[in-house]
């Protein structure tokens, strides 16, 4: 399948018909729902969220696109996790604090890119908590999940804090400029 052909309701930004479905993924508590909520209120107090069990559909407008997000709870069987590739594209969540459960982020993240339902799904890595001291880089969370050797798909790393919003408009605005290249080439 082409890249182009799993956004098959993505158009130009003008039509406001622009719909993309993306699932987030990430281990618990890296931030996943905070950062749902936090996208879908755009208020400046976000507070810490509840922990997401299962799946949490909730529905994100920006710039004239509708975002499909389907929230993994971090506490999930892995087993169950395939089921919910159905979608255009992945954010992964990482919690950039913890190093102790790093390695652990790593490895559940090549399994899903590897996942053959994966293929051709633009990646975003939001590596979360950044204004916190002592936390990774978005770079050294790159480099530390293996995301230099990805060269069969497009993928970004935003640094972010899900409490105030820093960062994650502009992995949105990223999506949005990613789909709209793809759709030129077309």
């Amino acid at each position: 399948m082409q890249m182009g052909q799993a956004f098959g309701k993505f158009s130009d930004s003008s039509s406001g018909n622009n719909e993309i479905r993306v699932i987030m993924m990430g281990l618990g508590a890296s931030g996943k729902t905070t950062i749902l909520e936090k996208l879908q209120s755009k208020n400046e107090n976000s507070t810490v969220g509840i922990p997401t069990v299962g799946l949490n559909v909730e529905n994100v407008k920006y710039k004239n696109v509708l975002f499909i997000v389907g929230e993994i709870g971090g506490q999930c069987s892995h087993y169950l996790r395939p089921h919910y590739f159905y979608n255009d594209a992945l954010i992964y969540v990482v919690d950039s604090l913890n190093h102790e459960r790093f390695e652990v982020a790593k490895a559940e993240f090549q399994d899903i890119i590897k996942h053959p339902s994966m293929l051709n799904r633009l990646i975003l890595v939001l590596a979360n908590k950044q204004d916190m001291k002592g936390a990774m880089t978005a770079m050294e969370v790159c480099e530390g999940l293996g995301l230099l050797e990805v060269k069969d798909r497009k993928w970004d790393v935003k640094g972010t804090c899900a409490l105030t919003g820093d960062g994650l408009y502009e992995g949105l605005d990223w999506f949005i400029s990613t789909l709209s290249q793809i759709k030129a080439v077309e």
